[in-house]
C-alpha cells in the first residue's frame, strides 16, 4: 500500500475515512506491517511475571511475543518462534519456565533472554556455516522494550519516537492510574475477560471516545437499570420521615451511562500527538462513585492533603493510547484491542489492584469488568452489536465514506488541546496518525 493509497482513503483532518479502513483484507496486512511495527505497543504488566522465570504470552499486531522476568530481573520480551523450525516455543498464557525455554520439537534450548543455550548432538553442524546462521544468535530478543512504572512497552521498529516522544502528555493518564494506590503499586488481578468480536479493530477504538452513543445504543440496558432504580427508591408518602434508599454499587456504576448529550459535551476530550486522547477532562461517568472509608486518609499519609485531592478529582473517563491500548484509571481497568484480521478482532479487559487501598475497591472494579466488559456482560453486548452492524452495513456501495465530522476544525491537532466532550476529535486524531505511520514504509 502506497502513500498515495493512503490519502485516498483519510481525507485532510480525518473528517472522513473510507470504508476500506475497515473492510480490505491488505489494509489490514499494511497495518501489520506499519502501524504495528513502529509504534509502542503495551505487551504486559510487570506484576504478571513477579519471579524470574516467570511469562506471559502475547501478540503485538499479529506477531506472537514472550514477556518473561530474567536472571538478572529485568524484563525481556521474545519473539515466540524456535530460530530452528520455527516452533512456537511457548503456548501457554503464562507460566513458569525455570531457568530456560525448551522447544518441544527438538530440543533446543534458550536462556531466558533467549540467548541460546544447548544444541542437541551440536557436532552435526561442524563445517556447515552454521555459525554465521540466524538460528546460531538464538531467539529474537527485541531491543525496544520500556518498562514504565510497572507498563511494559515494546516498539518492533529499529526506527521510530523514543517511547518518552511518543507518549508525551498522555503518559497522565497511567500515572493517575498508579498514584490512586496510596504506595504508588498496581498488581494485575486473574486473566482477562477475552472474547472475539467479528469486526475491526478500530471501530472499538473509535468507541472508546464517542460520547453520542451511550444515551442511545445502552438504552436497553442501563436505561432498564434506570428505570428499576428510581421505581425502588421512589419516595414513599406514608413514611415521609424514612432515609434514602443507599444506592447499590452495581446501580453506580450502570447509570452514568444514561447521562445526557449534555453532561457529556461539558466533560470535554483532551487530544495529545500521535493519537493519544481521553475523555473526561473536568467530569466523567466515574465521578459520582460513593467514597471508601479510609481511603483519603492514607491518600494524605501517603502524599499529603494537596496532592491527594488532586489524584482523586482527576476521573478520566476512557485514555486511548494509539494504536490498540485503552485504560480507566478511576475505575482501574485496561483493554486491549488485538487485530486478528480485517473483520476480527479479539478484545482483553484486564483489573487492577491498587496496592495498599481497601479491597472495596478491587470489588468495585471487578464488577464494572463483569456488568460492562465481560462476554456475559449487561452493557457491553449493546456495543458490540453496534459494531458488527457497521462491520455489515459499510459494504453498501452508494456511501463509501464513513463521516467523522462533529465539532471539525482544520486546526484542532498540535501539541495537547482541549475540546468539546462530544467532539470527535479523538477519531480524528486516531486517523491522522493512523494515516503517518501507515504512510512510513514496509518493514521485514
Amino acid at each position: 500500500m502506497s502513500e498515495v493509497d493512503i490519502k485516498a482513503l483519510v481525507k485532510p483532518g480525518a473528517s472522513e475515512v473510507h470504508r476500506d479502513v475497515f473492510l480490505s483484507q491488505s489494509v489490514f496486512e499494511q497495518e501489520m506491517k506499519t502501524v504495528f511495527r513502529r509504534t509502542w505497543v503495551y505487551v504486559g504488566h510487570d506484576s504478571q511475571v513477579p519471579k524470574k522465570g516467570d511469562f506471559t504470552t502475547t501478540t503485538i499486531g499479529t506477531q506472537p511475543v514472550i514477556m518473561v522476568r530474567h536472571s538478572d530481573n529485568t524484563i525481556q520480551v521474545l519473539l515466540n518462534r524456535c530460530p530452528h523450525k520455527g516452533v512456537q516455543l511457548v503456548n501457554d498464557p503464562s507460566g513458569s519456565t525455570g531457568r530456560f525455554f525448551r522447544c518441544p520439537y527438538h530440543a533446543w534450548s534458550f536462556k531466558t533472554d533467549g540467548s541460546p543455550l544447548g544444541i542437541p548432538f551440536k557436532k552435526g553442524y561442524e563445517d556447515t556455516g552454521f555459525d554465521k546462521s540466524c538460528a546460531k544468535k538464538g531467539m529474537c530478543n527485541l531491543k525496544n522494550v520500556k518498562n514504565y512504572r510497572g507498563f511494559v512497552f515494546v516498539r518492533l521498529s529499529e526506527e521510530g519516537e523514543s517511547f518518552e516522544e511518543f507518549f508525551s502528555g498522555s503518559l497522565s493518564s497511567i500515572d493517575n492510574m498508579i498514584d490512586r494506590s496510596p504506595e504508588g503499586r498496581l498488581e494485575i488481578v486473574g486473566a482477562p475477560l477475552r472474547y472475539l468480536h467479528h469486526c475491526n479493530w478500530k471501530m472499538l477504538v473509535d468507541n472508546q471516545t464517542d460520547t453520542c452513543h451511550p444515551m442511545i445504543a445502552h438504552e436497553s440496558s442501563a436505561g432498564t437499570v434506570k428505570k428499576i432504580w428510581e421505581a425502588a427508591a421512589g419516595e414513599d408518602t406514608s413514611k415521609p420521615m424514612s432515609k434514602p434508599m443507599p444506592k447499590p454499587m452495581v446501580v453506580e456504576l450502570v447509570l452514568p451511562f444514561m447521562s445526557s448529550y449534555e453532561t457529556f459535551e461539558k466533560m470535554g476530550i483532551r487530544t495529545w500527538d500521535h493519537g493519544h486522547g481521553h475523555t473526561g477532562v473536568s467530569w466523567s461517568i466515574h465521578s459520582e462513585y460513593s467514597d471508601v472509608e479510609g481511603y483519603f486518609i492514607s491518600m494524605v499519609e501517603a502524599y499529603g492533603g494537596e496532592r491527594a485531592e488532586e489524584i482523586i478529582a482527576e476521573t478520566r473517563h476512557n485514555t486511548c493510547y494509539f494504536p490498540n491500548m485503552m485504560v480507566k484509571g478511576a475505575i482501574q481497568t485496561l483493554r486491549l484491542f488485538k487485530p486478528i484480521a480485517a473483520d476480527k478482532t479479539i478484545v482483553e479487559s484486564w483489573i487492577f489492584k491498587l496496592v495498599g487501598a481497601p479491597d472495596t475497591f478491587l470489588k468495585r472494579t471487578a464488577m464494572y469488568n463483569r456488568i460492562i466488559n465481560a462476554p456475559t456482560s449487561i452493557v457491553g453486548h449493546d456495543d458490540l452489536e453496534m459494531y458488527e452492524r457497521a462491520q455489515e452495513g459499510l459494504k453498501v456501495d452508494a456511501n463509501p465514506w464513513v463521516n467523522m465530522q462533529r465539532h471539525y476544525r482544520a486546526d484542532e491537532l498540535g501539541g495537547e488541546r482541549v475540546h468539546p466532550g462530544t467532539s470527535e476529535v479523538q477519531m480524528r486524531n486516531h486517523y491522522v496518525s493512523w494515516a503517518k505511520y501507515m504512510s512510513a514504509g514496509d518493514e521485514v
